[in-house]
């Protein structure tokens, strides 16, 4: 086994013991999802729609009850007989289609007194996502090999980062600058090691990219204060605020960590790519100079830069593209909508990711001309 391999693999059980350390840190002696429910949740397959009624309770509302059985899939009920009940207020724009045999469904359980009522939940969607990551993996494999290994696993860790650990952090009152930052840190540096391993590369890309997201995160700050931002965007930022009101959480804080934490992987990609280049060119052309190198480097960084940037702007676009419409709908002219805080927030995200990418370019450039040309003892 090679020096390089040992320390991936070195790598590898660091960052596993780091991400656990930090969950067992930020979520105690709880759970990562806080919330608590009187029933329980099965899962179950259709089997038969036994019955369909049509009532009118209230005014013109429509309320469909569709009684059916289902074989629960989980729990100690598995192999059992379920007699379930859906109900569809048909006068609400967001009902669930009605079940149909060998539908794949959660089902609520409640139990008052010695009697247990089974009702609808919603339909499982996860199985055809986990198929089609699964194919993601195949080819992930099939198509890089063994690189395609590191890939998957730092992806892996990187998901466990950001969900078992800094929205827990979020949800139970810790700095949400702080631990934002820290996540860049680990993700940066777990996944620049794990891939690439210990050399200039890697050292040079870690410094360009956390110098490209320290970049965006200072934007964001100053531009968000001059901005107005409360971080109240959408419905959700309301029951967020209302969720804990003896220590609420903090909004602005929350647009900081999606602006740094989405403009992570972008900035990630060009500071890699850049270092790369750079130490082939340096490898194949020794006789180059630092200066000429940087130089390289920028003119490398211009072409870069131009699908980068959209691809960072579309992303944010196509991931907000509902809300823009029912902006559009609802409001008289361009300067209402554009002055939504919401959309504010979408173009501040655009921009300071972009210019984080951007900034991030020369300052991987400059890296490199002083990293590959330091002479070791």
């Amino acid at each position: 086994m090679t020096k390089q391999k040992i320390q991936q693999i070195a790598t590898l059980l660091v960052s596993v013991v780091i991400v656990f350390a930090a969950y067992f840190y930020v979520v105690g002696n709880g759970t990562v999802f806080k919330g608590q429910m009187e029933g329980k949740t099965i899962s179950a397959k259709v089997i038969r729609v036994t019955d369909v009624k049509t009532v009118s309770p209230a005014g013109d509302a429509k309320m469909l009850t569709v009684t059916f059985t289902a074989r629960a899939l989980n729990t100690d009920l598995r192999g059992k007989t379920l007699n379930v009940i859906q109900d569809i207020d048909q006068s609400y724009a967001f009902s669930p289609k009605q079940v149909e045999e060998n539908d794949r469904i959660l089902v609520e359980a409640y139990t008052e007194g010695t009697t247990t009522n089974y009702y609808f939940g919603d339909y499982m969607r996860i199985t055809p996502l986990i198929w089609l990551g699964v194919i993601f993996c195949v080819l992930v494999l099939v198509f890089s090999g063994a690189q395609g290994v590191k890939t998957l696993v730092s992806l892996g860790l990187t998901c466990i980062s950001v969900f078992a650990v800094l929205l827990p952090a979020i949800l139970n009152g810790k700095n949400i600058y702080l631990w934002s930052v820290l996540i860049c840190l680990y993700i940066t540096a777990m996944t620049l090691l794990i891939i690439s391993g210990f050399n200039k590369k890697t050292f040079c890309a870690i410094t360009g990219c956390l110098s490209g997201i320290a970049c965006a995160g200072v934007i964001t700050l100053v531009t968000g204060f001059f901005l107005n931002m409360t971080g109240m965007l959408e419905e959700e930022s309301v029951y967020l605020l209302q969720l804990y009101p003896d220590r609420p959480i903090n909004l602005k804080a929350i647009i900081f960590a999606m602006i740094i934490v989405g403009a992570l992987g972008a900035v990630m990609d060009v500071a890699m790519s850049m270092s790369s280049s750079l130490y082939e060119l340096r490898v194949k052309s020794p006789g180059i100079t630092p200066q000429e190198l940087m130089k390289s480097g920028v003119t490398i960084g211009r072409d870069m830069l131009g699908t980068m940037a959209n691809t960072l702007v579309l992303a944010y676009i196509g991931s907000s593209l509902t809300c823009v419409l029912l902006m559009v709908a609802y409001n008289a002219n361009l300067q209402q909508v554009i002055n939504k805080e919401v959309i504010i927030a979408d173009i501040l995200q655009a921009l300071a990711g972009s210019m984080g990418m951007l900034l991030a370019l020369p300052l991987t450039s400059a890296v490199c001309a002083i990293v590959y040309f330091r002479k070791v003892k």
